[in-house]
């Protein structure tokens, strides 16, 4: 493992547990873990193939809290979560090849599109409302889509789950981050089976990561639970318009 310093180490276990925390409510734990694992010297493609490792203890934990809670059917969402993981590897497999800086200058404008429309639309809460795609069409659509970039590039797929099921397949808030997070496990299982090829993760940190992470998504996902889109919705905001500044601050 990489030599980090004790109160490093700690650091990042800290990052984990607010990721962890962030992710299970709103998505967006990328944003704390993979600038946390660069800024304590890891290369990028470690970092993101570690960031991979502590990010599946988060989203399973929070997927299994939710499924607990009745709010989603684990054994019914098991063909979405099968297709997120399959374009999560080909994203995390074509990173090297496929050009990703048109992707990065649009990706704010996306984001802070997310953020107004969660912000300001009416009318968005826990209660379904009409679907207005199928299934079977957002399982071959939007599910491949999301998964894909969750692999290539990471953070905010979460946000991108979580707008497809509120707009498109008709879910309450509550109910669209509870199926968000089994997608964003299998995309992150299927990304991390390509980066472990070549990212050469820190499994060690990963895993420690990952135990704090677990901590936080179950903390979280109470919270959620019980207050549904009144903390859903504003952390949802917040974190789709830090994602959009980081990456303009980035870009500057």
């Amino acid at each position: 493992m990489l030599d980090l310093t004790f109160d490093l180490f700690l650091l990042l276990v800290a990052a984990g547990f607010a990721a962890g925390f962030i992710d299970s409510i709103a998505g967006g734990g990328g944003l704390i873990t993979v600038p946390a694992l660069m800024l304590a010297g890891i290369p990028p493609a470690q970092a993101l193939a570690t960031n991979k490792v502590q990010g599946l203890f988060g989203a399973g934990t929070a997927a299994i809290s939710y499924a607990r809670r009745g709010l989603v059917d684990l054994r019914s969402q098991w063909r979405q979560a099968a297709i997120a993981g399959v374009a999560g590897a080909v994203g995390a497999a074509l990173i090297s090849s496929v050009p990703t800086d048109g992707l990065r200058l649009l990706l704010p404008v996306i984001l802070i599109g997310i953020a107004l429309f969660f912000a300001l639309k009416p009318g968005l809460n826990d209660l379904d409302r009409i679907r207005r795609m199928g299934a079977g069409m957002f399982a071959a659509t939007i599910v491949p889509l999301v998964g894909f970039y969750d692999g290539l590039i990471g953070p905010g797929a979460g946000a991108f789950y979580m707008i497809g099921f509120v707009t498109l397949a008709g879910y309450g808030v509550l109910k669209a981050t509870a199926h968000t997070k089994l997608l964003n496990f299998a995309s992150n299982l299927g990304g991390l089976a390509a980066f472990a090829l070549v990212g050469k993760p820190l499994w060690l940190l990963g895993l420690a990561m990952g135990a704090a992470q677990i901590a936080g998504a179950m903390l979280g996902a109470r919270l959620a639970s019980r207050i549904g889109a009144r903390l859903i919705k504003p952390l949802l905001v917040a974190t789709s318009s830090i994602l959009a500044v980081r990456l303009i601050w980035q870009m500057v």
